[in-house]
């Protein structure tokens, strides 16, 4: 299948990426175009579940992620205060039974790269950096999309995956700035050898504190050691990549373990950003323009599932595409229909786990007690909305 006009996709991190992979894949040529000056992604792990894994499956890419990832053993939540595990979902064997498919951990750098390999050797997907998209024109049979190099592109379609401050949600949405939800994550990436061996675990490990938590995991083989440190605070410098204040993380943890406290210490430089998202809405399209990944449902990171959501839209994007035979807004509304409530469950979901994460006081007890009864089955039912679902 292919079309006069590619399609031009706003933003080339792991959303963007995955829709011009999958879109290829269809026979559908696109154009991406990044305002930074080269394709890369800055930040540090990611976790892939088993819905993310498929994705990567059907996007041909399993195997070379597979090569860059760790499979933990389990996915263990601990009380950051008293030090005592609260309870561990094994996700081995019996995991992969239950799901079909690995939880895995990886760096997000290097599945930004594994996809963006995939994209260069295919003669559909077209590149372009240091150029940002100022705005659009629908003219109900393709759309002209205009850059701040003066030039003008005429595309089939345009799909906005240009994040949570995106540009084109603006248009479509309107809903102004993202919801600032006074946490902060603070993050940092260590080689192995630097990590006490009590440390080192194959794990996900979560130490849940009053108003923080930290996250703790292998990347790359177990190569790298990788520390999420994330705080309730209304002190903070919007950014995805801005440095870090060590005082005001260390202040924020006070009363913490002494294992959360040692693995803090160990860092010297933190890299922070402030966590951002939005209500849920149904409404991602107008005409031959729509929305995906962050720029359509940004979360919060408490489900670990915002890329693993941007790639199921780029899946479902391409599949209803292949289908329309340019008739492309028609796919768009089909596309929404099929994603809107299920990113919605996520970005609600989110925001109650945070809570869940941090809590204190009676309600970390409940929180405890109620954790420590389930059982593994009990724990992958509870799983089974999010990592069962076929898009």
């Amino acid at each position: 299948m292919s079309q006069a006009n590619p399609v031009v996709i706003v933003g080339g991190g792991i959303g963007g990426l995955a829709a011009a992979l999958a879109l290829s894949q269809k026979g559908i040529a696109s154009r991406l175009i990044e305002q930074a000056n080269e394709f890369r992604e800055v930040g540090a792990g990611i976790q892939v579940g088993p819905n993310g894994y498929r994705v990567l499956e059907t996007l041909g890419i399993a195997d070379k992620v597979a090569e860059l990832a760790v499979l933990p053993d389990d996915l263990i939540f601990m009380d950051g205060v008293t030090e005592k595990q609260i309870t561990s979902i094994p996700t081995g064997a019996a995991f992969r039974d239950r799901f079909k498919y690995p939880y895995s951990l990886v760096h997000r750098a290097d599945l930004h790269s594994v996809l963006l390999e995939a994209c260069r050797e295919s003669e559909l997907v077209q590149f372009q950096v240091a150029t940002k998209v100022i705005s659009y024109e629908d003219t109900g049979t393709s759309v002209n999309v205009f850059t701040d190099k003066g030039e003008t592109f005429q595309a089939s379609a345009l799909i906005g995956a240009d994040g949570l401050w995106s540009k084109v949600r603006e248009r479509i949405v309107g809903d102004g700035a993202p919801v600032v939800s006074g946490h902060i994550a603070y993050r940092a990436v260590l080689p192995i050898e630097d990590v006490p061996v009590e440390f080192r675990r194959n794990a996900m490990i979560l130490w849940g504190g009053p108003k923080c938590h930290l996250v703790q995991y292998p990347l790359r083989g177990g190569k790298l050691f990788n520390l999420v440190a994330v705080f309730h605070s209304d002190k903070y410098v919007e950014g995805w990549n801005t440095e870090g204040d060590r005082d005001e993380l260390i202040k924020r943890f006070a009363g913490t373990c002494p294992t959360v406290q040692a693995l803090l210490y160990k860092i010297d430089s933190w890299r922070m950003w402030v966590l951002c998202d939005r209500q849920p809405v149904k409404q991602w399209c107008s005409g031959r323009t729509v929305l995906l990944g962050d720029a359509a449902h940004p979360m919060l990171q408490y489900l670990a599932q915002g890329a693993c959501m941007a790639m199921e839209d780029a899946v479902v994007l391409a599949d209803e595409m292949s289908r329309a035979n340019g008739c492309y807004a028609g796919a768009f509304e089909k596309y929404q229909a099929r994603r809107y409530l299920r990113t919605g469950r996520c970005q609600v979901m989110a925001r109650v786990h945070g809570d869940f994460y941090h809590a204190e006081g009676v309600v970390a007890e409940l929180r405890n007690g109620m954790l420590a009864k389930r059982t593994a089955e009990q724990a992958y039912d509870g799983l089974s909305w999010l990592y069962d679902a076929v898009i």
